[in-house]
């Protein structure tokens, strides 16, 4: 992890914070993503959008829906769709493991974070994951609220 902190080409362009808070993630997966060239473009300057999106199994292919990338200006009549559904790129076997995931109760595929890896490509992590309760997110909220407050009375005593 230290290097990818060190390395120019690493970089986070949008994350999806509030899937921890909706969601208990089980395991997560780094895929990739079939874009255009005015969409790479366009991330590249940081406009993303994927907190309202989630992925799907569809036709034996995995995609990307609802997620957001702004029109980049000078691609002017090449363009994309800013909404459109985007193909995502996993093995065979990790599809199959996604799509039995998907068949049972209450599981969904959530977009945590897309970025740049080292090598300057566009990659997107999804997490298997069940949706939470109200009272579930009651609890991570009072957890989070108590690890403030502890901080807050660690700091005070030192």
């Amino acid at each position: 992890m230290a290097q990818q902190k060190t390395d120019p080409n690493y970089k986070i362009i949008a994350e999806n914070r509030r899937a921890r808070f909706d969601y208990f993630i089980e395991s997560d997966l780094e895929c990739g993503i079939v874009l255009m060239g005015s969409e790479v473009k366009s991330l590249r300057t940081g406009q993303c959008n994927i907190a309202e999106s989630y992925a799907s199994v569809e036709d034996g292919e995995l995609y990307l829906i609802n997620s957001y990338i702004s029109a980049y200006k000078q691609a002017g009549v090449f363009g994309h769709d800013e909404r459109r559904r985007r193909k995502l790129l996993v093995s065979r076997k990790e599809l199959s493991r996604l799509w039995a995931a998907v068949g049972r109760e209450g599981m969904t595929l959530v977009p945590l974070v897309i970025y740049f890896n080292h090598r300057g490509i566009v990659k997107l992590k999804i997490g298997v994951a069940k949706g939470k309760k109200v009272a579930d997110k009651r609890e991570t909220s009072a957890k989070r609220d108590w690890g403030r407050q502890k901080q807050r009375l660690l700091k005070q005593n030192v």
